[in-house]
């Protein structure tokens, strides 16, 4: 338990349903769906929509989402609702082209956006309400202009020079030609009006195809790109069965490839494979630990993950105890491994949220739009934001995650889940670009081998790889000794210049019927019930 004498929030707890977001307002649309009758997924939907108005710079419907749902019977169902590159972006074309690398602000980057499907798939299966009512939140905020919080402006104004080089986003999201300050009413009504258009057509007509899918291809077209029409009206979200991995008394469900999931899984049986954690959960043998673990799990995910029809080694092999325990034995509790090569750190603008209905339908859902403010340009009609997620492609012909047409890239934001016994118990997210898997390693050893709380647990300071993949960051709370300690261990030690991802999280405790919900602080967001 917390100090109470330390600045600090205590976990929310309720009994009949919760929401956890990383925006306020986000929290409060999701809980005015479920007080109207509707489900967790109409929830959902009013909430990541409401996020694209509050938070423009980490999603919106140029992106794409992922979700985990656990149905009351227990049973767990994946989403994947990540879009695809352009059909004609092919390998071969790309590189007569004379594209080498696809970094995050080419045209290239931009793939079809699949959060719309994933919307309606979800509203299709499990909602009440309807995508028409689920998005008048959203439509109403953006109409009237909502208030810029203030760690969204932070990333806003970071951001202004890199989005003043595209007419969209200087149209839709500079104002007067900077970025809005704190508490400024921003309002985009061109994407309320898209918005308007999506609830009343639907996501096949109201957006991947007529005038929204046009405006898409157009602009995309128009700065040298291939995405299509066709492409966009070929978007389809996909039902998936989540992949999975016991650690000490737990299971940890993650969505299969194309995302980063299974590094975290195979994060986690490597630490399983170690043995019981030290005392202290900040102290450096820990955090040597987590740090080793995680660069080793890394490395798989840059060599093996891919669009799953590319993936040369069977997820299976990956996620196998004895492979974890190998890869375990590599560690040196004396020294930083020197043979491993850590992972590429894409941007993180990525919104993650959980609900958990009165009836008992849970859903863990992640949203992103990828580099802050996505590719950097937006569709000047419709006020669309578009995603770079083809950034994470790699320009190397015979790598799994190599460009190629209508191909999902490797993905880095992940819905995660927790089961006890079988039973699902825990909705949960970390947001942060590539941090994610290892966020999900350490957020849930916080929780089985510490016995932090959801609140405590998202809370404790984290510890990553920097961009330059020489030096491990280290948020501001860790202690001069562990620092020392890790830097003793040959870890090259810096200030982490920005808190580390964020994360939501709802634990189900069954047999007192209580709902304990997580926020993170990270964020402007937080955890709310009744």
């Amino acid at each position: 338990m917390r100090s109470f004498q330390v600045p600090g929030r205590s976990p929310v707890m309720s009994t009949e349903a919760m929401a956890a977001t990383s925006h306020p307002l986000a929290t409060e649309a999701a809980i005015g769906a479920m007080r109207a009758g509707g489900s967790a997924a109409d929830a959902v939907v009013a909430a990541a929509a409401v996020l694209m108005i509050a938070e423009p710079h980490m999603t919106g419907i140029g992106g794409d989402c992922f979700a985990i749902v656990s149905t009351p019977d227990g049973q767990l169902q994946g989403l994947n609702a990540s879009g695809r590159s352009a059909a004609a972006a092919t390998f071969d074309r790309l590189k007569a082209d004379g594209v080498t690398a696809i970094d995050e602000d080419s045209i290239h980057a931009v793939t079809v956006p699949g959060s719309v499907a994933g919307w309606q798939a979800l509203m299709d299966r499990y909602g009440k309400l309807g995508l028409d009512r689920a998005l008048q939140p959203a439509i109403a905020l953006a109409k009237a202009g909502c208030p810029v919080a203030p760690r969204v402006q932070h990333d806003w104004a970071e951001a202004v020079d890199r989005i003043s080089r595209d007419a969209g986003m200087r149209a839709h999201y500079l104002p007067g030609g900077r970025a809005p300050a704190v508490g400024d009413r921003h309002a985009l009504p061109a994407l309320a009006a898209t918005l308007e258009r999506l609830a009343s057509h639907g996501a096949k007509d109201g957006f991947y195809r007529g005038p929204v899918a046009a405006d898409i291809a157009a602009t995309v077209k128009a700065h040298g790109g291939y995405l299509s029409e066709a492409d966009l009206e070929a978007c389809e979200a996909s039902w998936v069965a989540p992949i999975t991995s016991s650690s000490r008394d737990i299971e940890v469900a993650e969505i299969p490839p194309n995302g980063q999931g299974l590094t975290a899984l195979i994060m986690l049986n490597i630490l399983d494979a170690l043995g019981p954690m030290p005392a202290d959960p900040f102290g450096t043998e820990r955090m040597h630990r987590m740090i080793e673990a995680g660069r080793l799990a890394y490395a798989c995910r840059d060599a093996f993950i891919a669009d799953p029809a590319a993936m040369t080694v069977p997820v299976s092999a990956l996620l196998d105890k004895a492979y974890g325990a190998a890869l375990a034995h590599r560690i040196d509790p004396r020294g930083r491994l020197t043979d491993v090569t850590p992972a590429t750190v894409p941007a993180a603008s990525t919104v993650y949220l959980t609900v958990v209905d009165r009836d008992g339908l849970m859903i863990s859902f992640i949203q992103s739009i990828f580099s802050h403010f996505g590719a950097a340009r937006a569709t000047l009609n419709t006020g669309i934001v578009l995603q770079n997620r083809g950034h994470s492609f790699q320009m190397i012909e015979d790598h799994p995650n190599r460009a190629d047409g209508a191909k999902r890239p490797m993905h880095t934001i992940i819905p995660g889940f927790v089961l006890k016994n079988g039973r699902p118990v825990m909705p949960f997210g970390v947001m942060g670009g590539a941090y994610q898997a290892m966020g999900h390693g350490q957020f849930i050893s916080n929780m089985i081998d510490y016995g932090m709380d959801p609140q405590e647990a998202l809370d404790a300071p984290r510890a990553f790889w920097t961009a330059d993949k020489r030096s491990v960051m280290l948020e501001t709370p860790f202690s001069a000794a562990t620092r020392a300690g890790l830097s003793a261990l040959g870890h090259p030690v810096v200030d982490a210049d920005e808190p580390i991802g964020g994360g939501q999280a709802i634990f189900v405790d069954h047999a007192r019927g209580v709902l304990i919900g997580g926020s993170d602080p990270r964020k402007d967001g937080c955890a709310l019930g009744w």
